[in-house]
């Protein structure tokens, strides 16, 4: 059991984490800032639940997701704002940045990601249905292991594993039109061929 006493302490370093996935969530920077005050209140107020030696960042993440699901769907029927400017660069990005040259193994996969500006693909990932998207970002941009997400998302692994399959599918889709568009690859050929 942890100790409300250490909440501030174990949880801060998440914040970030946290804030970059609400925004993705919510698509609007003054309703993540919301959600993430929701999210760190209801935490503070359950941490005594919360089994120490566990993932707190996943534990944190499943409390967001309901209260998201909980408070936040009820409220679009607003219009939707979107402001991809003040969404943070992808952890991937920044990781790639942290590595030495050396480091790198150049592919074609690459060569070719290389050609994009970071702007395209959050507009594909932002493209992506909201269940494909979360799965994609809770994976491939936040790191979590398929169970993790499975637990966050409060869907069976067989759900998570299709929904990644699906959505990394629609991805490439969305990523090989730019690239068509740009002529870094034919017309005509495309991912439909896997």
């Amino acid at each position: 059991m942890a100790s409300r006493d250490n909440f501030a302490t174990d949880a801060m370093p998440l914040m970030s984490a946290l804030y970059g996935a609400a925004l993705n969530l919510t698509r609007n920077p003054s309703d993540a800032e919301d959600l993430i005050q929701e999210t760190f209140l209801k935490g503070f107020r359950s941490y005594e639940s919360f089994q120490e030696g566990t993932n707190l960042k996943a534990w944190l993440y499943r409390i967001m997701m309901n209260t998201f699901i909980n408070n936040y769907r009820a409220k679009q029927r607003r219009p939707q704002e979107v402001d991809l400017d003040d969404a943070g660069d992808f952890y991937l990005y920044r990781k790639l940045g942290e590595m030495s040259a050396n480091q790198i193994v150049s592919s074609a996969e690459d060569e070719l990601l290389n050609n994009f500006a970071d702007a395209e693909v959050k507009e594909a990932l932002e493209s992506l249905p909201e269940t494909f998207r979360l799965a994609v970002y809770l994976a491939d941009v936040e790191g979590f292991s398929y169970k993790e997400i499975a637990d966050i998302m409060d869907v069976p692994l067989g759900t998570v594993m299709s929904r990644l399959h699906r959505g990394r599918k629609a991805l490439q889709e969305k990523l090989w039109d730019f690239a068509v568009e740009r002529g870094l690859v034919a017309a005509g050929t495309g991912p439909e061929a896997d």
